[in-house]
């Protein structure tokens, strides 16, 4: 197998051994000679079953290049406290040089905490196997957590536009009918002031023929005193002789 600097991949801020060349042209397998001896290559059990579970939680990475294929596994050497301290140096800087927001949702801070705790994972897990298939579970239930919280958030916003947009449609209704209201007021106000109209018309008119009748009726009853009082007197004036 060949071996080579790290490629410009996505950078990450898990540590990843060299890359490794596992394909490449079929090459003609030499036999060690007859009565050679066999030189120990097989990593201790111990480490074997620390690079399994390593490989278990964070699968190593594998692309192709030229024709050949390169995988990329997760390192297995120990941490020290200089490379904890230059983790978290390195998670200022990134948020940083990316510009993370510091509050709400941000794809890009939620990134590197996850690549961040994924090398404490691997940090843990050579220490003991036990403690990181532990966080393991911490760290997957952790992210269905917050995939579900941010389908939620999806929901949540498609239901708002969804109500933003019935009220203003319900606003827009509303809308027309108070101006459909307002057409009507305005037409029984006109109405209404013609009735009024009318009616001191009438009114007017009724007291003009009441006046006109009491008139005619009083000149009536004067010409009807002026004549019974001449019939009173003529009647008066036949009597008279007579005795």
């Amino acid at each position: 197998m060949g071996e080579r600097a790290p490629v410009s991949t996505e950078e990450t801020l898990v540590r990843y051994d060299n890359p490794v060349l596992v394909t490449k042209q079929p090459e003609k397998v030499t036999l060690p000679p007859t009565g050679a001896a066999a030189q120990p290559c097989m990593p201790t059990e111990a480490k074997r079953e620390t690079e399994e579970i390593l490989n278990a939680i964070l699968p190593p990475k594998e692309w192709e290049e030229d024709g050949q294929i390169w995988t990329q596994k997760i390192s297995s050497t120990p941490a020290t406290r200089l490379d904890v301290i230059n983790l978290q140096e390195m998670l200022d800087t990134r948020l940083q040089q990316r510009q993370a927001r510091e509050t709400g949702i941000c794809p890009v801070r939620r990134q590197l905490y996850t690549q961040c705790f994924d090398e404490l994972i691997r940090q843990v897990t050579i220490n003991c196997g036990e403690r990181g298939l532990l966080l393991l579970r911490v760290r997957d239930e952790a992210r269905i957590t917050m995939e579900a919280y941010q389908t939620l958030y999806c929901s949540s916003i498609a239901f708002g536009m969804r109500k933003a947009l019935q009220s203003e449609q319900g606003k827009s209704d509303l809308m027309d009918q108070v101006a459909k209201l307002e057409s009507e007021r305005s037409a029984l106000e006109k109405q209404c002031m013609e009735l009024k109209q009318k009616t001191e018309q009438l009114e007017r008119r009724a007291a003009e023929l009441r006046a006109a009748e009491e008139k005619r009726h009083q000149e009536e009853l004067l010409a009807l005193k002026k004549t019974n009082a001449q019939l009173k007197a003529q009647l008066e004036g036949i009597i008279a002789p007579k005795k």
